[in-house]
């Protein structure tokens, strides 16, 4: 599918930002950040022309959403860069949350696997309407909220099972 000329029009201008806010040498360590995980410079490029913001986030911010969804959520490295707004999302706010009733649901059996893509960028009333108010277990909710408000020292990171 063609990207719409809109779309097109603010990808360029996201990146054209990145090129003219990133010195080279943070350019030079953000690249080294993503290449720790395993990527080429083909990957940090296609990254980049599928969402170039990926470039304007902390070295810690990068660092911190890869480690969750590789060591923590199993997801392959190739995945991310295949995927790289999942790099946008907070850890506290979004994917912890949501990884934490996925966990749950994967748990008792009610969800086999899911895509880590698709349970990020959904909104929240979309992700609330397909994974938790459906199994009408309060049990749900009630554990998003309470991810949604600890802090990432707080919060344990458990082993998930995804479709990748």
């Amino acid at each position: 599918m063609q990207p719409s000329r809109p779309r097109q029009q603010r990808l360029f201008l996201v990146a054209l930002q990145a090129l003219i806010q990133i010195s080279k040498s943070t350019w030079e360590r953000k690249f080294n950040v993503f290449k720790q995980w395993g990527w080429s410079d083909e990957d940090i490029v296609s990254a980049f022309e599928k969402y170039p913001r990926c470039m304007l986030f902390s070295e810690h911010k990068i660092s911190e959403n890869m480690d969750f969804f590789v060591n923590t959520m199993g997801c392959k490295s190739s995945y991310i860069s295949n995927h790289p707004v999942l790099l946008s999302y907070s850890l506290e706010k979004r994917i912890i949350p949501r990884c934490s009733v996925l966990k749950a649901l994967l748990s008792k059996g009610l969800i086999e696997k899911f895509n880590v893509n698709s349970i990020m960028v959904c909104t929240e009333k979309v992700f609330l309407q397909r994974f938790v108010t459906p199994f009408e277990d309060p049990y749900f909710l009630k554990l998003y909220e309470e991810k949604q408000t600890l802090t990432l020292d707080t919060m344990d990171k458990c082993d998930f099972h995804v479709l990748r």
